[in-house]
């Protein structure tokens, strides 16, 4: 069996460590192929080098996340290469290219972290998401929730609940970062001293949006560490001076963020994948959307939705806390290797 990887983006980066390993394993033969979305050095290669993921195959260096770009690039790899199926991740740009490249090649489309929903259709993720299930052959769900709303759907595909390939990647790495990562001591921090912040999300890097957002971080009485992703960093430069409780920093690699994370008192962000990560390591989470894809996470109270209401999101930090029972959610890492066993079963 041969397969084609499309990734384009840090969290698809990491997500695909887990599996190339398992499709190795099971000898599996495997295409990587890496649009260009995320183009950095800072969010693209050094996630590669850190992780000891396999080089893509294919580099298409569009340095774009727009999908119409990408859809006739990947479908020269497709003609080229015929897979047997095209494996996307999660709801980038890069997602829904690969599905449809793949889908007008004829090529079947297995989707990870197929049947997530935020409800919020102003969320261009939200429209690929529901785009990508509709055309993908085999539907991979981190969860039975997922699951009953592609059912409700009436998609064609074949669904199964096979866990978040996140964990895995979060499970394994999380020692590792913690032993190997020096961002603390370089930044002088210390364990639970302080609040880590990520915001990246298009709407977010609005300079009245991220205005109001890091007028709410300046209003927290703690240190505020904050990776900047580079179009964030832009705005955030037209915007003038930050308060001096937030400390900007360049973006980090997998390793030192997971460390940075995964002992701050409590994470600040817009992403998806924090989210579920900030769980994990049993790091209250605030996010600031007016909407999740990660439901459960704010059922429990370990996430609370702000939006970009300033006084609401000192207030959540304030009194952020990890609630008392911590079920397990979105898998028990060994997603990767019931993925492959869908793949090889359908």
């Amino acid at each position: 069996m041969k397969v084609l990887t499309v990734v384009g983006n840090r969290p698809q980066f990491i997500k695909s460590g887990p599996l190339s390993a398992a499709l190795a394993a099971a000898g599996v033969e495997e295409i990587g192929l890496h649009t260009g979305q995320h183009w950095d050095a800072d969010l693209s290669d050094v996630f590669y080098d850190e992780l000891g993921l396999p080089q893509p195959r294919y580099r298409l260096d569009l340095h774009t996340a727009d999908a119409d770009a990408m859809r006739p690039r990947i479908a020269e790899a497709i003609e080229r290469e015929q897979p047997d199926w095209t494996i996307v991740f999660g709801d980038t740009n890069s997602t829904r290219a690969g599905t449809e490249a793949s889908r007008d090649s004829g090529v079947r489309v297995a989707h990870i972290e197929a049947g997530l929903r935020s409800g919020d259709l102003s969320m261009p993720e939200e429209h690929n998401r529901i785009a990508v299930d509709a055309a993908a052959s085999l539907l991979l769900c981190p969860d039975e929730r997922s699951r009953e709303i592609l059912l409700a759907e009436g998609v064609g595909g074949r669904i199964e609940v096979v866990g978040d390939v996140m964990a895995d990647a979060c499970f394994r790495f999380e020692p590792i970062a913690r032993e190997r990562s020096t961002v603390l001591k370089r930044h002088e921090l210390t364990p639970g001293g302080y609040v880590a912040a990520t915001i990246h999300r298009e709407a977010n890097v609005r300079p009245e949006r991220l205005a109001r957002i890091i007028d709410g971080l300046g209003r927290i009485g703690e240190r505020v560490v904050f990776p900047a992703h580079p179009r964030t960093r832009a705005t955030l430069g037209a915007l003038g001076d930050l308060l001096a409780n937030i400390e900007i920093l360049s973006p980090l690699g997998y390793l030192d963020m997971a460390a940075l994370v995964s002992q701050a008192r409590v994470l600040v962000t817009d992403s998806g994948g924090l989210q579920k990560e900030a769980y994990w390591y049993g790091v209250p989470c605030v996010t600031a959307r007016p909407s999740t894809e990660w439901k459960d996470t704010v059922e429990l109270g370990a996430n609370v939705l702000v939006d970009d209401d300033p006084e609401k999101l000192a207030a959540a930090v304030a009194a952020a806390r990890m609630p008392d029972e911590r079920p397990t959610l979105y898998g028990d890492g060994h997603a990767a290797e019931r993925v492959v066993a869908s793949l090889a079963a359908a």
